[in-house]
This record gives structure tokens, C-alpha cells and sequence, in this order.
């Protein structure tokens, strides 16, 4: 399997090139040459395989000969070791918990894949990789626990100051070693501009081995495909797909639903569930697609007023808007629905959202009451409540329960660098890794 870049001015890569550059020379993002498809037969079975085995046909094609066979059967195992169970939560709305993981948000599973890839890639390299990352939020501290002591492997996490949740930073910001992590005076964009410019600075890319774990880089991407196989193979009503709605901020995500749609995965309708970040939303109504400043909210993990992934979603539908509108319906969320949403769910169903499964719970809510009856679908619950229990707990009245795992790391002390949103602050603190 090869990788293009979407902007189509930079050589084809394989799994493992695209992985350790992260971002193609002409600035675009890795898309890969097709999209495998899976046939029917193994849909129809899917209950009589297991996680892993799942997760290793659907990414396999992609990973190709980069990786030996057992040592990527490895890798997925490790990836997967959690539960990810679809829970009934009214008549016709199931969640996707796929907060069970060591961070207790969805991305550890990109995370977990992404640092396991290169951390086998880092063997063969006498150059130390750096990755660097930019976080709205949960990022950062699934990047910070899967690559946690990986050799070879040093990490620098920007994340904006005073625009993540306390238990968020404090799982970026404490575990040291080889994490490093910056609080930059600015917002999420902010810290993915400051990102791409250091990957696009020629000097620095000869002096330092550079890679991403953002999103936008094909290995924390790609597994993301992981769970909506799971979530089939869960799913009762095999005679009427789900709709599925999808918390949005920079669309890595739902992105990878759709690329799970292309490679043959029932799924009746995508909901792109946006907060008040709502360029995407716009892009669907008036289509023009306008970049925006972010705009904090309490969905802070969605904050991006210029989602990177979305040129993948317009790559797969051949920049046309009319084919996407088919497929993927977009809505935008406000504070105040969401808080709505989190105290009438927790009354009503006894079920606790956090802000962002609120938000995709809305979305999803809003479309289903277009459709007819029959209509079920999936939000996906991409944070356990306790990241966001400053949001959470005035509005339910009540404490939320901290998990077990993340206990003594709320208790530590932040170890980060404040800087300004400056370029080359961020090139002075690289070129010392050297």
C-alpha cells in the first residue's frame, strides 16, 4: 500500500515512511492509494472473530509489509486490551464507550497503535524520533501515556493554556521523562500552526527526526477504524444499519468512519456533531468553506475553527459536496444545549455524558426526529465524564465518581514550559533535543 499526498506534489510513500514524516513535504496530508474492501461475508460473521482479529484485517492492507505479521498482531493486541462495549441508553440510541482505556478517552486507541509502530520503527534508526504534537485536549494525554517511556522516542505536547480541563492536563503535563509538554498563550489552532510551521522549517528537519501524532498523522488515524467494527459487531438490528454521530472537532474521527463506510462497513448516515466551532456546519449549509478562530467551549477537545483532517473527507468524496451531503449530515451544538442534554439524559436515562457525547447525543437526536421510527443510531462516548467534571458536576448536582486510574495522576503536580504562540520559541526548545 502507498500513500499520495493530497496535494499531489510530493512522492509516494509506504506505512512506514508516512508514519515517521507524518506531514508530506508539500503540506498536505497521507491518503492512502485505495481503500480496501472487505467483503460481505465478513460482516455477516463478524460475532465469531475476535477484537483483535478484527482489527488486524481491517488495517493490515495499510500497514502492508511495513510491519512483520506476528509483531503487528502484537501491536493491535496491545492496542485493543480494553473493553469497548455499545451500551443501550433510550429506545433507539446506543453509546460507543470508548473511554476505557488508560487515558479514559477515545483516542488512546490511536495512540496506543500510533507509539507501539514507531516505537518498532525507532529500532532501526540511530537518530532519535521527536514527536510533536498539538491538543485540544484529550491528544495529549493518550499521546503522553501510550509513548511514555518508549525508546528512542522524545515527545513535545503543545496545548493551549487555560482551555483544557484540569484532569486533561494533568495527564499531559506529569508524567516526564521523555514527555515534554508547552503551554502555549493562545488556542488550539494556535498550537497547530505552530506544529506545521516547525515541520515545514527545512533547517530544522535536517538537524532533528521529526513525526506528528496528531490526527493528521496515517497511523493515529487509520486505527481509529477500530471501533465502528466493533460497534457492528455489537449491534443487534443487522437488518437496519445505525446511524452514527460523531463528536467533530478536527475530524480525524469521522473521518475514519467514513473510510470504514468505503471499505464496505453498514452504516446508514454519519452525523458531524460541531460545537459552536462551526466551519463544517457552515461548509454543509452555505458551501463555502471559511476557516474561522476557534472559540472556546465547553466541549474544549472540539475547539478547532480549521479541522485538518476535513481535506481527507474531501479527498474520499472527490471534493464534491453534493456526494458528501448524501452520506454525512452536520449540526451545531451550543453550550447550552449541551448542559441541557447532560442533566435531561442523567434524569431521564440515568446515564452520565460528558460535554462531547452530549453534543454527538444532540446531533443524533436532532436527525433521528427527521426520520421515521425504525431509525436507531450510535453516539459515540469519546471521554468518561471525570475529564470534565468542572462542566459535569454543577450541572448534574453531584460529585462524579474518579476512576481508580487516574487517582494518584490528578494528585501530581504539572510539570509544564509556558510560551508564547512564537515560532521560534518552539525552534529554540526543538533544537536543543538534538
Amino acid at each position: 500500500m502507498k500513500f499520495y499526498s493530497t496535494n499531489k506534489q510530493s512522492p509516494e510513500v509506504d506505512f512506514k515512511q508516512a508514519t515517521l514524516k507524518g506531514i508530506p513535504l508539500d503540506k498536505g496530508l497521507y491518503f492512502p492509494e485505495r481503500v480496501p474492501q472487505i467483503e460481505n461475508k465478513f460482516f455477516q460473521d463478524i460475532e465469531k472473530y475476535s477484537n483483535a482479529e478484527i482489527a488486524y484485517r481491517i488495517i493490515s492492507p495499510y500497514v502492508s509489509t511495513s510491519i512483520p505479521t506476528e509483531v503487528l498482531k502484537q501491536i493491535v493486541e496491545e492496542t485493543i486490551d480494553f473493553d469497548i462495549p455499545l451500551v443501550k441508553v433510550s429506545s433507539n440510541i446506543f453509546s460507543l464507550e470508548l473511554f476505557h482505556g488508560p487515558t479514559l478517552a477515545f483516542k488512546d486507541i490511536g495512540a496506543r497503535f500510533m507509539s507501539r509502530c514507531l516505537g518498532y520503527f525507532a529500532r532501526e534508526k540511530s537518530d532519535k524520533v521527536v514527536v510533536l504534537v498539538a491538543t485540544s485536549g484529550d491528544t495529549g494525554g493518550a499521546v503522553a501515556n501510550g509513548f511514555y517511556n518508549i525508546k528512542g522516542v522524545e515527545v513535545v505536547i503543545l496545548y493551549p493554556s487555560g482551555k483544557v480541563s484540569n484532569v486533561q492536563e494533568k495527564q499531559l503535563t506529569t508524567l516526564g521523562n521523555n514527555i515534554h509538554a508547552l503551554e502555549v498563550e493562545g488556542n488550539f489552532d494556535d498550537c497547530q500552526a505552530m506544529v506545521k510551521a516547525a515541520f515545514a522549517d527545512e533547517e530544522l528537519n535536517k538537524m532533528l527526526f521529526l513525526t506528528s501524532a496528531n490526527s493528521i498523522n496515517v497511523a493515529r488515524w487509520l486505527p481509529q477504524q477500530f471501533y465502528y467494527f466493533f460497534a457492528w459487531k455489537q449491534w443487534i438490528d443487522k437488518a437496519h444499519p445505525p446511524v452514527i454521530s460523531v463528536p467533530s472537532g478536527n475530524f480525524g474521527n469521522i473521518c475514519a468512519g467514513l473510510l470504514s463506510k468505503r471499505s464496505g462497513l453498514p452504516v446508514s448516515h454519519f452525523i458531524a456533531a460541531c460545537n459552536a466551532n462551526d466551519t463544517v456546519t457552515q461548509y454543509f449549509e452555505k458551501g463555502k468553506y471559511d476557516p474561522k478562530k476557534a472559540v472556546a467551549t465547553i466541549s474544549n477537545a472540539m475547539d478547532v475553527g480549521d479541522p485538518s483532517n476535513f481535506v481527507r473527507i474531501m479527498e474520499m468524496f472527490a471534493g464534491k459536496l453534493d456526494l458528501l451531503n448524501q452520506l454525512v449530515t452536520s449540526y451545531s451544538i451550543s453550550d447550552d444545549e449541551t448542559r441541557a442534554a447532560i442533566k435531561n439524559v442523567f434524569q431521564n436515562q440515568n446515564y452520565l455524558l460528558d460535554p462531547h457525547g452530549a453534543v454527538a447525543w444532540v446531533g443524533l437526536k436532532k436527525y433521528l426526529q427527521k426520520q421515521d421510527n425504525k431509525r436507531q443510531g450510535i453516539f459515540l462516548g469519546t471521554a468518561h465524564p471525570v475529564k470534565f467534571y468542572d462542566v459535569v458536576e454543577p450541572v448534574i448536582q453531584q460529585k462524579v465518581l474518579v476512576p481508580t486510574s487516574i487517582q494518584v495522576q490528578v494528585n501530581q503536580e504539572k510539570r509544564s514550559l509556558k510560551i508564547p504562540s512564537d515560532n521560534k520559541i518552539l525552534k529554540d526548545f526543538l533544537k536543543k533535543m538534538k
